[in-house]
């Protein structure tokens, strides 16, 4: 599979691609390449992330790209609803969706296959350059935020790895702020702990 991390064009090109327009009225021409323009720059604006939050929030690499579309696709079908400026927290909202679903699937896999509770969400084929200690450290990263629950792994993600503030990540998720708080100081106090029994075990050298 090739990865869409960076670009909007690698995913876009099915969704923006120009439908044959005939002899449609002309004031319907000029709404469907306003619509594209607008789609296209939503695309180029949050492609990058929405990728990267639906890794975060618990979407395996393989289930990814396709749940990145999933997202643009929605937003395809319900653009004329978004209101100019809000287009980011929709995004994000339903990005939230589709990584719920996609965990609950693949939950639901694991259990049918008896495989273990915890998804490691570490790359399997990382880079060529990237040392030993930085796949380890991920590997770690992930395993932690795989502990919490969805609403702190959401705040904290945002918080700590997108570096947004706490009104930013209250807008985009539609929680008051001091619930954004509480569920940051909860998701930390969950992430350390989690984090400090992983490196334990790896001392022991238990897997």
């Amino acid at each position: 599979m090739i990865r869409c991390e960076a670009s909007a064009h690698c995913w876009g090109e099915p969704l923006f691609a120009h439908a044959a327009i005939g002899k449609a009225d002309p004031l319907e021409v000029d709404r469907a390449v306003e619509r594209q323009a607008r789609l296209a720059a939503l695309a180029r604006a949050h492609f990058s992330f929405i990728w990267r939050s639906l890794r975060r929030l618990g979407v395996s690499e393989p289930a990814v790209d396709d749940a990145t579309q999933q997202v643009f696709e929605v937003a395809a079908r319900r653009l004329d609803e978004l209101e100019v400026g809000r287009e980011k927290a929709f995004l994000f909202k339903t990005a939230l969706l589709v990584a719920m679903k996609a965990r609950r699937v693949a939950a639901r896999a694991r259990s049918e296959a008896g495989g273990p509770e915890i998804e490691s969400l570490h790359d399997p084929a990382p880079s060529p350059e990237e040392s030993a200690l930085r796949r380890e450290n991920r590997q770690l990263l992930d395993r932690a935020l795989a502990a919490l629950g969805l609403p702190e792994r959401t705040v904290f993600v945002l918080f700590e790895i997108e570096e947004l503030s706490l009104t930013e990540i209250a807008e985009l998720v539609s929680i008051p702020r001091g619930t954004a708080a509480s569920r940051l100081r909860r998701a930390r106090e969950l992430f350390h702990a989690e984090a400090k029994r992983l490196r334990a075990r790896a001392s022991r050298g238990a897997p």
